[in-house]
């Protein structure tokens, strides 16, 4: 059971590094960690055991909401950063083809062209309407979703929280077969490949990168296949969609209330867009139903 004092307790670990890796850490740093029994719980309500955070720290429900793993201080030589932990909504294991952040607005709701010209960029609302994007799954799954999502969002009313996105994540199933026949090839040419195609733990090292690597190159799952205790934000694509995708969603940015800041901001943005304008800075009831209404419609 966790107690008030929890919610204020800390532990702190000061390290004098002389030996281990020195020419990439510093010789003196201090580590701090936030209310560790509080996130211990949370960890425990996810089902995330000991082993499985520290690979989240390296590597990357019946909720969309962002699950928040620990929160941490590193000062190094009087300067201090802060680290919060959250679990990945993307896979380790499933590339991400194409990436939206959704609020249900259309103003000022396009990506740049800089933000554009990335290999992978952060598209949004215009640009998923001007691209007729659509997510293709099938009426259970949308169904399950759907009620999450309201649910959530209603929970996200309640402490008057708004400005929070949808983050869809695309992964094209055949697009990633291509790239990794192609890959496959280049090392064959290279003649970087292992013996019957298998890479042994031994070729990348002992290192957290050298494991990680090795992880990330041994997949039993066929294509597009994911388990879904691990990504527990993927959803299949429905048997009869135009292609075969799996998508990752789930809520980001949901630390925003509505405060008075915020009603300054809404007030400047009606006089400059007009009051009938889709503005993001909104009440958070009228944010949580425009949200809603337009996350309906993105399935087909």
């Amino acid at each position: 059971m966790l107690l008030p004092d929890d919610f204020k307790a800390n532990s702190k670990v000061k390290v004098n590094n002389h030996l281990f890796n020195r020419e990439n850490l510093p010789s003196h740093f201090k580590f701090k960690e936030y209310c560790p029994q509080v996130f211990r719980n949370l960890r425990e309500r996810f089902n995330i055991d000991d082993q499985d955070y520290q690979y989240i720290v390296k590597c990357h429900g019946s909720t969309l909401l962002p699950q928040f793993l620990g929160m941490y201080r590193v000062s190094v030589d009087n300067e201090e950063s802060y680290t919060l932990v959250m679990r990945s909504m993307f896979s380790h294991r499933l590339t991400v083809h194409r990436k939206y952040d959704l609020k249900g607005s259309l103003v000022s709701r396009e990506a740049s062209d800089k933000e554009k010209g990335k290999d992978l960029p952060t598209l949004k609302d215009i640009d998923f309407l001007n691209m007729n994007q659509k997510v293709y799954v099938s009426e259970e799954a949308k169904k399950d979703f759907m009620e999450k999502l309201k649910r959530d969002v209603e929970f996200l009313v309640q402490l008057k929280i708004m400005d929070y996105s949808l983050l869809l994540g695309i992964h094209d199933v055949a697009r990633a077969e291509q790239e990794e026949d192609e890959e496959v090839k280049e090392e064959d040419e290279d003649g970087e490949g292992e013996p019957g195609g298998v890479a042994s733990v031994g070729s990348y090292g002992t290192s957290p990168e050298g494991i990680g690597s090795y992880l990330n190159s041994h997949k039993p799952l066929g294509p597009g296949d994911f388990d879904p205790y691990v990504d527990v934000y993927a959803i299949k694509s429905a048997e009869n969609s135009p292609q075969k995708e799996v998508y990752f969603m789930g809520l980001i940015d949901i630390l925003t209330q509505y405060d008075a800041k915020k009603k300054a901001a809404h007030a400047a943005k009606t006089v400059k867009h007009g009051a009938g304008a889709e503005i993001s800075t909104v009440h958070p009831d009228q944010y949580a139903k425009r949200f809603l209404d337009f996350v309906t419609n993105v399935f087909a």
